[in-house]
C-alpha cells in the first residue's frame, strides 16, 4: 500500500505541476455554475426542487465531460512512458505493475474527486442560496459526485488500456478520442434510432434496458436520474430511467471500473520494459 500511495503522490505532483488539476476544476466549476444559472430560473411544476433539476442538468454534463477529462489524463500513462524511455527505469523500482496503475489510477480519481466536488459544491451553494428550500436536493448532489468519481475511473482504466496496448501516445490519443465518441456519443444515437424504428416493440423493451446498462455512461446517466427522481427534467434516453430497477444501474457503475483496470492490468503485463 505504501508503493502504492508513494506512486499516486508522484503522479499527482506531476499533474499538478502539467496544469491538469486547475484544468478539471475550472471546467467543472465554469460548466457546473452556468447550469447552476440556469436553472435557478423558474422551474414550474416539475414535482421536484430546483436543486435536483439542477442535477438532472449536471448529469448530461458529466456523461459528455467526465469520461473525456479522464481520457485525457490517461491516454499517455503507459506511452508517455515509453516514449520517455522511462518505463524500462521505473519498472526497476521494487513496485509490480499492478501498483504502479493503482497508483495512477488514485491519482487520477483524486483530481477527478477534487474537480466535481469543487465544481458542482459550488454550484449546489449558489443554488441553495436562491432557494433555501432546494437543500432538499443535497443527498442527490452528493450521489452524483461520487458516482461521477466512478465513471470517470472507469474510462480511467480505459485510457490505461489503450495506451497500453499502442505503446504510442499519439496512437492513444487517437483512440482515446474515438472510444469517447463511440461510448458516450454515437452509442445514444443508435439506441435512439432502435426506438425511433421499433415504435414501442420488442427490441425496446428487452433490449434496449441491456444496452444501457452495458454501456456505462447511460448507467451513471439512468442511475442518478432514477434516484434523484428527476426524470421528468430529463429528456430522450434518460427518460428509460423509470423502466430500470436502480439497483440494476448502481451496480453496472460500481463493477464498470473493475473491468477497466482488469483490462489496462492485462495490457499493461503484455508490454516489454
Amino acid at each position: 500500500m505504501n508503493r502504492v500511495l508513494a506512486t499516486a503522490v508522484c503522479e499527482f505532483r506531476v499533474a499538478f505541476r502539467n496544469r491538469w488539476v486547475a484544468i478539471a476544476t475550472a471546467m467543472m466549476a465554469l460548466f457546473a455554475l452556468v447550469l447552476a444559472a440556469a436553472g435557478a430560473a423558474p422551474i414550474g411544476d416539475v414535482g421536484v426542487d430546483r436543486l435536483s433539476v439542477v442535477v438532472a442538468s449536471l448529469t448530461s454534463l458529466s456523461v459528455y465531460l467526465v469520461p473525456l477529462l479522464a481520457l485525457l489524463m490517461s491516454f499517455d500513462a503507459v506511452a508517455g512512458e515509453i516514449e520517455r524511455g522511462t518505463l524500462p527505469l521505473v519498472l526497476t523500482y521494487p513496485v509490480s505493475r499492478l501498483q504502479l496503475l493503482l497508483g495512477k489510477l488514485l491519482a487520477h480519481v483524486a483530481i477527478l474527486g477534487l474537480a466535481t466536488g469543487l465544481g458542482y459544491g459550488l454550484a449546489g451553494i449558489a443554488v441553495v442560496l436562491v432557494d433555501g428550500e432546494a437543500s432538499a436536493g443535497v443527498p442527490s448532489l452528493w450521489r452524483l459526485v461520487w458516482s461521477s468519481v466512478l465513471l470517470g475511473a472507469t474510462f480511467l482504466g480505459a485510457g490505461y488500456a489503450l495506451s497500453a496496448l499502442t505503446r504510442r501516445t499519439s496512437s492513444a490519443a487517437g483512440l482515446a478520442i474515438g472510444l469517447w465518441l463511440a461510448v458516450v456519443v454515437l452509442f445514444d444515437l443508435a439506441l435512439l434510432a432502435l426506438i425511433v424504428s421499433d415504435a414501442g416493440g420488442p427490441l425496446t423493451t428487452r433490449i434496449l434496458p441491456v444496452a444501457l446498462l452495458s454501456n456505462p455512461a447511460d448507467a451513471f446517466r439512468i442511475f442518478n436520474l432514477s434516484a434523484a427522481e428527476a426524470v421528468s427534467a430529463a429528456g430522450g434516453i434518460g427518460g428509460a430511467a423509470d423502466a430500470i430497477p436502480l439497483w440494476q444501474s448502481a451496480t453496472s457503475i460500481l463493477v464498470w471500473p473493475v473491468i477497466a483496470l482488469a483490462l489496462a492490468w492485462a495490457a499493461f503485463r503484455k508490454v516489454s520494459p
